[in-house]
């Protein structure tokens, strides 16, 4: 295989999805574009961040300005993580694998899916000495989530990230009028080797969603089972109700991920930046609080984190970048976002993540257009 390299026409992050099209399949864009129903979501994920502009201030001195943080106990250089993409072997040979690689070379903290395309092991190996979680949905056998937790732990990964959004995810149309259907080639690697559960025979007046697609969704008593059962954190993730955020603060969680599962949940939840302020009310100023959904630049970044973000998750972008140039798609992409934040900070007055506050945004009585791709 010819090395990957970078095409021509990228200058900024959001030129990654521009090109996505020509490096993917008509049925497989459709499908990583595309949320659930009538990608409702998705929409409402991007038109939040119009709403809101950056309100530039001057004489500020900036020049001794960084991104770093302090993460769940480890400095990052910046505040974007690689969310957990499901099935990257649509967009890449290399997969995830790819992906881990350019976390490492950038000091990405890298979020590896349960329902990846490579084993954990593998992403791990890849990933090197960069800061990894692992993304987990609770299997119907407690036995099989014991063996991943282990395998999780055993592999280095330093962080649980719980999700409880997605008992459901109904199929986009527009992903179906393409005709997309998973290729057998994209398997879920990590369960490889656990026997399926049969399913339980439903009664004739039985409904296929209560009794049958909630039948193993997460419980509260799931939870308490989890935490018990792990030395690593666990984040939730798929929060949006500030009660909600509160309760698993309360619970023992040791963050949340505010997100709608990139609008592939509940098609017609509000956009993941529109409930932020509302959890990071829930839970205080000191309890960790990321964003996941709709992030196309590093101005998108200032604005989650001016209204109460500590981190932002890149989802789909990661999936275009590595579709156009693999890892080095992905490297240049977390590099150009790094950049495109610090520009914002800059031009913002703000020289460090900590000054950016609500305060640096004003609202759009007409929305401003966003990235155009």
């Amino acid at each position: 295989m010819e090395p990957e390299r970078l095409p021509t026409g990228l200058f900024n992050a959001a030129d990654y999805e521009r090109l996505a099209p020509a490096h993917l399949p008509a049925d497989r864009l459709a499908y990583i574009a595309g949320g659930g129903g009538w990608d409702t979501t998705v929409a409402a994920n991007r038109a939040a961040f119009a709403r809101w502009a950056v309100l530039p201030r001057l004489l500020r001195d900036v020049r001794g300005g960084h991104t770093r943080l302090r993460l769940a106990g480890q400095v990052l250089p910046h505040p974007f993580l690689l969310a957990p993409v499901a099935h990257q072997r649509l967009a890449h040979p290399d997969a995830e694998v790819a992906t881990a690689r350019a976390a490492e070379a950038t000091g990405t903290c890298l979020v590896a899916s349960t329902l990846s395309s490579q084993p954990l092991e593998a992403i791990a190996q890849a990933a090197g000495s960069g800061a990894r979680w692992f993304q987990l949905y609770l299997q119907p056998e407690r036995a099989h989530t014991r063996d991943l937790l282990a395998r999780a732990e055993g592999a280095g990964f330093s962080a649980i990230v719980l999700t409880l959004d997605a008992s459901i995810q109904l199929p986009s149309r527009s992903a179906l009028a393409a005709g997309f259907v998973l290729p057998p080639e994209c398997t879920a690697a990590n369960l490889a080797g656990y026997p399926p559960s049969a399913p339980a025979p439903l009664r004739p007046d039985d409904s296929r969603i209560f009794q049958g697609a909630m039948r193993h969704a997460p419980t509260w008593d799931d939870l308490q089972w989890l935490l018990s059962a792990t030395r690593l954190p666990v984040w939730a993730k798929g929060v949006l109700h500030p009660e909600d955020a509160r309760q698993l603060q309360a619970a023992g969680a040791a963050g949340v991920i505010v997100s709608n599962h990139g609008g592939r949940s509940l098609d017609g939840a509000p956009a993941s930046l529109s409930m932020l302020p509302a959890v990071r009310a829930a839970v205080g100023a000191d309890f960790p609080v990321l964003l996941d959904g709709g992030i196309r630049s590093g101005q998108d970044a200032f604005k989650a984190l001016a209204l109460g973000a500590d981190a932002v998750l890149i989802g789909r972008l990661q999936t275009y970048a590595l579709a156009v140039a693999g890892a080095l798609g992905v490297a240049h992409l977390l590099t150009l976002l790094q950049e495109e934040l610090q520009a914002c900070m800059a031009q913002a007055g703000c020289a460090a993540l900590a000054d950016i506050t609500p305060d640096a945004l004003v609202p759009c009585p007409d929305p401003l257009p966003t990235s155009p791709c």
